[in-house]
């Protein structure tokens, strides 16, 4: 960015640029947001708008866009989706009162984690700004642990809450958290090895590096005792830690210099979360079971058309009970009284069908509570977005009414903390007109009858509108011409047009104003007085709309912590109701939730692949773990029979339980789990130099690390990334130690294909063998998907391999390879080493003519000559000799 433009416009640019050297400045020039140097040929660019130049005679123009300030939010999306960073620098004087250059500020850096605007978010997710904090960065007061900690706030909704990771798992805690709460944007130390290098494996997140001292533990607990108005942090569960206060402080400067004119009065508490308190889900986990992503989904958020186990439970009417829903499937409970008070809950709304419907149908006039009165708070909250308000708190009266049948504990709960928030819907309904506009700029938003002002005003530019279309009737009688007319625009305001063929008509007080291409406008003493009077009153209105408007705003602010309340009670509702709606569309059953080690499940079904069966009839199927004879199951079977399906229904079965849902199955005893681990699928890791076998290695050795004896472990094809009897020895050991109650006696389930490891039923107790049933039918196999007593001793892979399409020689050969594969060890070498001669017999090239005609010559019988001539002949047929290719 050059100095070489050096008027004050330019300069003022540069001095503010400075402050935002990696934002894209929009930087407010009258009508238009303007960008200049770098930033114009960046955007022009990504915006797909004409790149023009400031001063084109200048010998270096400098490089200019611009985009309209009305459609500026389109094109600041536009940016942010391209991952660029926006600060919107306003005018913050009138110009017309100004002297000299207008003062200006950036009022705002749009960023990733700090978005507010209802274009900006999708509705059913949450847009989390996170901050993380290492403990030997700042002073802690544990002594010899590592710690980090992780502080996480959506500003669209004031939900902030803070956490720490200690000891050896901490990195790996934090980026199971992360991978939960999949935020926007993360901030970090800056020059940190720790930070990089943890941080680097973070998808989907833009990474932001703020300067140490922005982490410190002592300066962030007196910002955020500000924030809160107390004298203590230990009253938010704060007490002893540093490195989570440190992320909370962070979080709070970041959005105080990207947000310097926002009120955060809606961040009105700091919650304290613990590990202890839900099950730990891990990112691999997440992943296999697909809770709120498919596989295939890389690094894009969800779509519409994607069928993950969040898009067949969602039936909730509103988004915020759409993001508790979410939170509760990556957070499963361990709490035995909570989980059975939401299933009391769930169970209630599935039999009470009348009121269960009459409940959602309610909810549908609800809208996002949660971020309206954020924007209320925020200062950013327009007319239409004050009648949604309205709309939604007009529900709560027939929501309380739904609820009065119900004994459940959390929906009686619900009932006696209800809030209807009458007053806040009456003050709207008294003030906002029900048709006003979605802009303050448009007027007309004001109700009549709620100010004595507004209507005088509103009566004076009516009537002032009436005034001048009389004298518009008046002058034409006066002069004569049918075709005057009186017309308005901003740069002239009010006059009179003529033809210019009328011309000599016009009476002598006409004052000539703007001479036309056919016409001449004109301006007469009456028409400036009435213009007065009318552009007078319309502007005056407008400003005391705008003025009561912000006062009402102001007012509504004061009752946001009864809204966010009442958001988070009807989003409860809503989640525990679409639950209940779930459970009957698909005749899911409550299960039995305890503190035993028994998972028993009666014709238990996958949540999601049974919804894609629409043409097949999904086979159920049983489970029986504990952790005395049923620790370990051993499952054999073929390729595509079902088994891996059958490893994450029993995973989902139990989760769904313990978020307090019912359960696809007839039955269902869930002894509580504390975490669920899963080494489903093969995948590499390329960029970090990670085979196949080498991910799968170190995600077993994460499961035999961290496992609990109450935990659930699902393995899939241990070991098949390397040779055979290496990756049985692996499989064997693995499940031996799982088996062994001194190492971890977790309940499990392996498929397999080594089929030798059904010889451990007979070495270990504890384990049990089961297999997919299959059914040989002339030479074909049918799959019948159900799970039974024993093992499987076949793999029948090269019947998948024919499904999949090889050509029938490939089958052929390896059904002959197979047979002599099955025969005694004798017979194997016979058949291998006949296999390779054959092999070469038939790889050899076809002998060559000549060649074949050489052999059958008697040199001895051949005079010299008549050697030399057959020589040459054969030389001849071969190809051309070396003295014809040098010619």
């Amino acid at each position: 960015m050059s100095d070489t433009d050096s008027s004050p416009l330019m300069r003022q640019y540069r001095e503010i640029k400075r402050g935002y050297p990696e934002a894209i400045l929009l930087f407010r020039v009258g009508d238009f947001y303007e960008m200049f140097y770098e930033d114009a040929q960046i955007a022009s660019k990504l915006l797909s708008i004409a790149l023009t130049s400031r001063d084109k005679s200048s010998a270096n123009p400098v490089p200019l866009c611009g985009v309209p300030y009305h459609a500026a939010q389109g094109y600041i999306a536009k940016l942010l989706k391209a991952e660029r960073t926006v600060a919107l620098c306003e005018q913050v004087e009138d110009p017309k009162l100004s002297k000299g250059l207008v003062r200006r500020e950036v009022v705002r850096v749009y960023t990733p984690g700090t978005l507010i605007d209802t274009e900006f978010l999708s509705p059913g997710e949450s847009y989390f700004l996170a901050a993380v904090a290492f403990s030997d960065a700042m002073a802690s007061s544990t002594k010899g642990q590592s710690t980090i900690g992780l502080a996480c706030l959506d500003v669209s909704t004031g939900e902030f809450w803070m956490t720490e990771f200690q000891g050896a798992q901490a990195e790996i805690q934090l980026m199971d958290e992360l991978a939960r709460l999949e935020p926007r944007e993360v901030l970090h130390p800056d020059s940190h090895a720790r930070a990089e290098s943890c941080l680097t494996r973070l998808h989907g997140a833009r990474l932001c590096a703020r300067p140490l001292a922005s982490f410190n533990s002592h300066d962030a607990t007196q910002e955020l005792q500000a924030q809160f108005s107390v004298h203590s942090l230990d009253g938010f569960g704060c007490r002893g830690l540093t490195a989570g206060i440190g992320a909370a402080g962070a979080i709070l400067r970041y959005v105080r210099e990207t947000q310097p004119t926002a009120s955060l009065a809606h961040v009105r508490r700091l919650y304290t979360r613990w590990s202890r308190d839900a099950m730990h889900l891990d990112s691999a986990t997440i992943r296999n079971l697909e809770l709120v992503q498919p596989l295939d989904a890389g690094e894009h958020r969800l779509r519409q058309d994607q069928h993950t186990v969040l898009s067949v439970l969602d039936r909730t009417e509103t988004a915020m009970g759409s993001r508790l829903l979410r939170e509760w499937l990556v957070r499963p409970l361990l709490d035995h009284s909570a989980i059975h008070a939401r299933l009391d809950a769930v169970g209630e709304f599935k039999d009470r069908v009348q009121q269960r419907v009459s409940l959602r149908t309610a909810l549908r006039d609800v809208q996002d509570i949660a971020r309206l009165a954020s924007r209320v708070t925020l200062g950013v909250a327009g007319p239409r977005e004050l009648l949604a308000l309205k709309q939604s708190v007009s529900a709560l009266p027939e929501l309380r009414s739904q609820l009065q049948p119900f004994d459940a504990s959390i929906l009686a709960g619900a009932r006696e903390s209800w809030d209807d928030c009458r007053d806040v819907h009456d003050v709207i309904e008294q003030a906002i007109k029900r048709d006003a506009p979605m802009s303050l700029r448009d007027g007309g938003i004001i109700r009549e009858g709620f100010h004595a002002g507004v209507d005088e005003l509103r009566k004076a530019s009516t009537e002032g509108k009436g005034w001048i279309a009389s004298l518009e009737a008046k002058e034409r009688e006066r002069t004569g011409i049918d075709s005057l007319k009186v017309r308005y625009n901003q740069v002239f305001g009010y006059y009179i047009e003529i033809t210019k063929t009328h011309l000599s008509r016009i009476p002598p007080d006409y004052i000539r104003k703007q001479t036309l291409v056919n016409a001449e406008r004109f301006m007469t003493p009456e028409l400036k007085e009435l213009e007065e009077r009318v552009t007078g009153a319309e502007m005056k209105l407008l400003a005391l709309e705008q003025e009561l408007f912000e006062q009402l705003r102001l007012r509504l602010a004061n009752e946001v912590p009864r809204l966010q309340a009442m958001s988070q009670t009807v989003a409860l509702l809503d989640v525990l109701a679409g639950l209940a709606e779930t459970a009957a569309l698909h005749r899911y059953v409550k299960p039995l939730v305890d503190e035993s080690s028994t998972i028993l499940i009666r014709e238990g079904r996958h949540p999601v692949v049974e919804q894609l069966s629409s043409d097949l009839t999904f086979v159920p199927n049983d489970t029986s773990l504990d952790c005395e004879g049923n620790r370990l199951v051993i499952l054999t079977g073929p390729n595509m029979a079902g088994k891996s399906t059958y490893l994450r229904q029993v995973a989902l079965i139990v989760l769904l339980a313990q978020i307090g849902s019912f359960v696809p199955a007839t039955e269902a005893r869930i002894g509580m789990v504390d975490r669920i681990f899963t080494r489903v699928g093969a995948s590499d890791n390329l960029a970090a130099g990670q085979s196949t076998f080498m991910v799968e290695m170190i995600e077993s050795a994460h499961i035999l690390n961290s496992a609990t004896s109450r935990s659930l472990i699902l393995l899939d094809e241990i070991g098949r990334g390397t040779s055979t009897y290496d990756g049985l020895s692996i499989a064997w050991a693995i499940t031996e130690h799982i088996q062994d109650r001194r190492h971890l006696g977790a309940r499990t389930l392996f498929a397999t294909h080594y089929h030798e490891m059904t010889q451990l039923e007979g070495l270990r107790e504890g384990i049990r063998n089961y297999c997919v049933a299959v059914q040989e039918r002339g030479g074909d196999v049918l799959f019948l998907r159900k799970i039974v007593p024993g093992g499987a001793d076949r793999s029948y892979g090269i019947h998948v391999a024919k499904l999949a399409g090889l050509p029938p020689t490939v089958i052929a050969r390896a059904q002959q390879v197979l047979a002599q594969l099955e025969q005694p060890d004798t017979l194997i070498r016979e058949t291998v080493q006949s296999s390779k001669q054959e092999q070469q017999r038939d790889s050899l090239p076809h002998p060559h003519p000549i060649i074949e005609e050489m052999k059958q010559i008697d040199l001895f019988s051949m005079t010299p000559l008549d050697a030399l001539n057959r020589l040459a002949d054969l030389q001849r047929r071969i190809g051309p000799s070396q003295d014809d290719r040098k010619k």
